[in-house]
């Protein structure tokens, strides 16, 4: 969903992103990447929209995903969440001592 969180993309780029974001730790193939993206778009946390403009007939075929309400509202509570979690981590003097 973070992938999402700049903009509509379809499935490629939400894939390049998700690369990008990891610094290429987490690779999706295209059975995991469009089975997530099922997953996410039946519990309505994203939906296909309109891309951009057709370029050419590739262009024209791919679909377009955004995040939905609920999913803006699901994507900031797990970061606050995640956050949360990595407070408390950073809080624990013993792993205080490998993280400066």
């Amino acid at each position: 969903m973070l992938a999402l969180a700049d903009g509509a993309k379809h499935g490629y780029a939400i894939k390049q992103d998700v690369e990008q974001r990891t610094d290429g730790v987490v690779r999706l193939g295209p059975g995991t990447l469009y089975e997530a993206i099922q997953r996410l778009e039946a519990a309505g946390l994203i939906s296909e929209s309109a891309g951009d403009d057709p370029i050419n007939g590739q262009e024209a075929q791919r679909r377009y995903y955004r995040l939905t309400d609920r999913g803006w509202s699901t994507l900031r509570a797990e970061v606050q969440r995640l956050g949360a979690i990595v407070d408390l981590a950073r809080s624990n003097p013993r792993l205080r001592k490998g993280l400066t």
